[in-house]
């Protein structure tokens, strides 16, 4: 332990000491290799793989990565909860969460490995249902470490920071897996990074410590009961979970079908050129390119906003108004489908999206109820980021298919998204 940072305290204690920068900055990287772990398959290496396994399996691609991504997407969901409420009773010498850190990233790193080799759709589903199993296990125990450690006034910045981190991750994530060379290096690299981007927190950082005379009772029924969030008992926790779900619904919307979307609308239709000038062949690389962009506009505003919402006291107004902008700029994508539009939007929606990543995660710990079920409590409000994955194929795929395409399902991406930010007004216990 650094001995810039706060001394260990209770592990169910409200935390007081500010955290240094050292501290954030190891949490942000590990956050951000988690995150390199899961979006180089979703943007580039499944939708590749599926369009490989496509011919002769009876399923069009977007079918494929559609039935692929969605059964993921229900492990993760089961996931994030279980392994956050394993770590709220972990007693383990070196913490509650650091175990669940390495031994989600080390089987991650794995599971890559394993997708890499996948010969058909059905070792593909099973490899990515793994690495959605462990990623999320590390994921749970990492978003947990901030209501451990970080006192309420500073989790806008470090909730900035690691959404600086998870963008980060994703244009990491894409860029691995469209630079290394093909499939299975792209996996290759992604596991690669994943596992040693959580070292320096697990390393030089010390976790609080769990007695087993402070350990929850466990009880499977209360695990299950507890994915109930009760309006009657814990109204701002529903009404905050629902508007990260629907915003998440949104953004899950724009982003599934990316790179089907540039090869089989853009790409025939517009010269898409890239910034030295030459013609853009490959769609994977625009969606590097649009990926890239909206990275850029996010990390403008995601450490600023958060540290902005921090300042003020209040999280509603930055959450709303960052929603709206975000259904403005999907909506964009329906009417204005052009490379032009595309960039445009790419780079209002990382403005909307960066605000609202670092104040709504604020917003979701100042909402817990019960510092003993932190992780688990997390865990259920992360579903709210893993529900989308299910919901966007089963939504996209026939309005691609059969109901007008592209441009009507940005529409109905960008009405998603404008309710969400307008449900924000139904919370009454934060500003």
């Amino acid at each position: 332990m650094t001995p810039a940072e706060p001394s260990p305290a209770h592990a169910h204690a409200e935390p007081v000491e500010r955290v240094g920068r050292g501290w954030t900055a190891a949490l942000a990287l590990a956050n951000g290799a988690i995150w390199v772990g899961w979006f180089g398959p979703l943007q580039i290496l499944l939708a590749s793989q599926s369009e490989d396994f496509a011919p002769g399996s009876g399923m069009s691609k977007e079918t494929m990565l559609a039935w692929v991504t969605g059964v993921g997407a229900v492990v993760s969901l089961l996931a994030n909860p279980l392994f956050g409420a394993l770590s709220d009773r972990t007693t383990a010498r070196r913490g509650r969460r650091t175990p669940w850190i390495v031994a989600g990233a080390a089987g991650g790193a794995l599971s890559l490995l394993l997708l890499a080799g996948a010969g058909g759709v059905w070792t593909m589903t099973a490899a990515w249902c793994l690495v959605q199993l462990t990623l999320n296990a590390a994921f749970a125990a990492i978003t947990a470490a901030v209501p451990d450690r970080v006192p309420r006034l500073q989790r806008g910045a470090v909730g900035g920071w690691l959404g600086a981190a998870q963008i980060l991750g994703v244009v990491g994530g894409t860029g691995l897996a469209t630079a290394a060379g093909g499939i299975g290096a792209g996996y290759v690299a992604c596991a690669v990074f994943t596992m040693l981007g959580v070292l320096p927190y697990v390393l030089c950082y010390e976790d609080l410590r769990l007695s087993p005379a402070d350990r929850p009772a466990w009880s499977f029924r209360g695990f299950l009961t507890g994915f109930w969030l009760s309006p009657r008992h814990h109204p701002d926790l529903a009404w905050a979970w629902l508007t990260r779900f629907l915003i998440n619904l949104s953004n899950a919307l724009v982003l599934l079908y990316l790179l089907y979307y540039l090869r089989d609308r853009l790409l025939p239709h517009s010269r898409l050129r890239s910034s030295g000038g030459t013609p853009i062949a490959d769609p994977a690389e625009g969606v590097l390119i649009l990926t890239a962009v909206n990275a850029l506009t996010l990390l403008a505003t995601v450490v600023v906003g958060g540290v902005w919402s921090d300042r003020v006291g209040r999280r509603k107004p930055f959450v709303v108004w960052s929603g709206v902008l975000m259904a403005v700029a999907t909506a964009a994508l329906s009417a204005w489908q052009t490379w032009p539009g595309a960039i445009v939007a790419a780079a209002v929606l990382g403005v909307g999206f960066g605000v609202f990543t670092s104040v709504d995660f604020a917003l979701m710990t100042d909402v817990l109820p019960k510092a003993a079920d932190r992780g688990k409590d997390l865990g259920v409000i992360n579903i709210a980021n893993a529900l989308p994955q299910v919901a966007a194929p089963a939504l996209a795929a026939p309005i691609v298919t059969y109901l007008g395409g592209y441009q009507v399902l940005y529409l109905v991406a960008a009405v998603i998204g404008l309710a969400g930010a307008g449900l924000v007004g139904r919370i009454r216990g934060v500003d």
